[in-house]
């Protein structure tokens, strides 16, 4: 005869994980394996021979990308109960291959920038410990998109921002390093403690973290439990809006960047943006469909504030003060925040959330792909000319001819003017995606930015092709670019031009496959 604790352990037991999908998980756990690796042999090389640690990091990185392909087939579900196989922590479906892809690829030119950076640096940033960050970041990032209960979505949003900590105060005895660290920690930490009261609400009022179950069951919530749901729909969306450096909760952006390595800074840009976006989507349109009324107003309102304060941020960067470059495209960061937020919004008021979310990701590729283009054009400025201004750019058509013009051309892109029409058509695609919602009012508040917008950028790409200050106008200086930083411009450039050439590669990626 069973005991009772044995009776009671039964319904226990059919509920635990079952399946491991090995070649699922594969990416981001090759990231986190290398990054293993990368620490064990740090301890060993030698100094002499710590730039190998950079180039194992950047093979591990391409590795973790390329266990993209053999997945994108199908969907593949892994850590499943038993009792409800649709009810899984990790899913690689196409919305997650997709951001997998932003992210690994974004941590991959992240890490061709580095290279550069730490040997220009000469010993004066710890190789072993600055890798090993990067990628542990990247392995946490490339998990949250396939998360699919709140458990993991948190575990992943922490492994991916903690190390990012410690990447951005990574200069020892560099008062500013140190301060922008400071700051982003505090707000990174604020965040997940408000989310995580956030999701203990939720589980409180459902009884579960997986977001399928919690979609079903947060719609027959008791009546005395609606306030408390409420809250924690509201409370989860605060912790997401602190990481997609949404307004007001936008403040360390600035300082962060400028303290941080730039290729960190680039990393952030993209990547940080990545995980916060692909965080939020699956809350929101995954878990909480049925509070659409609660947090579809919310977002549009803050994608309205997110893109204003963030373009007219930039429109009052000084050309001459330090990092002026720096922090202009850190303020731009913000106000693209608030495009990506548009079709976010608009998935809350339209039959058809999945071409809304598809428009987000589709901005999304466009913006990693020229926006850290941007950034690797401003390390090659940075190293002559380490305060980054904005004026430290007149005349770069004298100095790099090939640097400026593409530069030149990503700046177009974000501002969405031919020739960087991929630029253009993802705004299209983000200005009908909150048409079709029936979000005209902000539509208008969106155009409105886009031409704020276009003045500074603009204005930037004018500084290229003027006259050296004090110099005439002769032969193009010859200057050897290093060969990592060659190519991760060579990428991003390739990239941007191919999408310009043919944009409708990006409708591609509307089918997000959430449904």
């Amino acid at each position: 005869m069973s005991s009772p604790a044995q009776l009671l352990a039964q319904p226990l037991a059919e509920s635990l994980v079952q399946s491991v999908d090995w070649l699922a998980i594969a990416p981001p756990t090759l990231a986190a394996v290398v990054a293993l690796v990368v620490l064990v042999a740090d301890l060993f090389l030698p100094d002499a021979r710590k730039p190998l640690l950079g180039w194992l990091s950047v093979a591990g990185l391409a590795a973790s990308t390329a266990f993209l392909l053999p997945l994108r087939d199908g969907d593949r579900s892994t850590f499943c109960l038993t009792g409800d196989p649709s009810a899984c922590s990790y899913t690689a479906d196409r919305f997650t291959l997709v951001i997998q892809f932003l992210v690994l690829g974004g941590a991959l030119l992240a890490a061709l920038l580095s290279v550069t950076v730490l040997k220009d640096a000469r010993g004066r940033l710890p190789e072993g410990e600055f890798w090993f960050l990067l990628l542990s970041s990247a392995a946490g990032a490339a998990l949250l998109p396939a998360s699919r209960d709140l458990a993991t979505l948190v575990v992943a949003l922490e492994v991916a921002s903690l190390p990012a900590f410690a990447l951005v105060g990574i200069r020892h005895g560099d008062s500013r390093s140190a301060e922008a660290a400071l700051k982003f920690f505090l707000s990174s930490v604020t965040a997940t403690a408000v989310s995580l009261m956030g999701i203990s609400f939720l589980y409180a009022t459902t009884g579960t973290l997986y977001l399928t179950q919690i979609a079903d069951r947060i719609q027959h919530v008791d009546g005395q439990l609606h306030t408390l749901a409420q809250t924690g729909v509201v409370l989860t969306l605060v912790g997401f809006a602190f990481k997609t450096a949404a307004v007001p909760f936008h403040f360390w952006v600035p300082d962060t960047y400028i303290g941080a390595p730039l290729p960190i800074a680039a990393y952030l840009s993209v990547v940080g943006k990545a995980v916060g976006f692909s965080g939020l989507i699956l809350v929101t349109v995954v878990g909480l469909p049925s509070y659409a009324d609660v947090w579809g107003p919310a977002l549009a309102a803050l994608a309205a504030l997110t893109m204003t304060v963030g373009n007219v941020g930039a429109l009052r960067q000084q050309a001459t003060r330090a990092y002026s470059a720096v922090r202009l495209l850190a303020w731009s960061s913000v106000g693209q925040a608030g495009y990506l937020l548009v079709p976010i919004a608009a998935a809350a008021y339209t039959d058809d959330a999945e071409h809304a979310i598809g428009s987000t990701v589709a901005y999304a590729l466009m913006y990693a792909a020229v926006n850290l283009g941007a950034f690797a054009v401003a390390a090659l400025v940075g190293r002559t000319s380490p305060q980054n201004r904005l004026t430290d750019y007149r005349g770069l058509h004298a100095r790099h001819p090939l640097s400026a013009l593409l530069l030149a051309f990503f700046l177009l892109c974000l501002a969405g003017l031919p020739p960087g029409v991929i630029g253009l058509f993802a705004k299209v695609t983000v200005f009908s995606a909150a048409v079709d919602a029936g979000l005209g009012w902000l539509a208008v508040v969106m155009a409105v930015n886009v031409v704020i917008a276009l003045y500074y950028y603009l204005r930037w790409t004018a500084l290229l092709f003027r006259a050296p200050e004090g110099d005439s106008e002769g032969e193009p200086v010859k200057h050897r670019v290093p060969a990592p930083l060659t190519a991760a411009i060579t990428l991003t450039a390739a990239l941007g031009i191919v999408l310009s050439g043919a944009p409708q590669l990006i409708l591609r990626f509307t089918d997000t496959g959430l449904f």
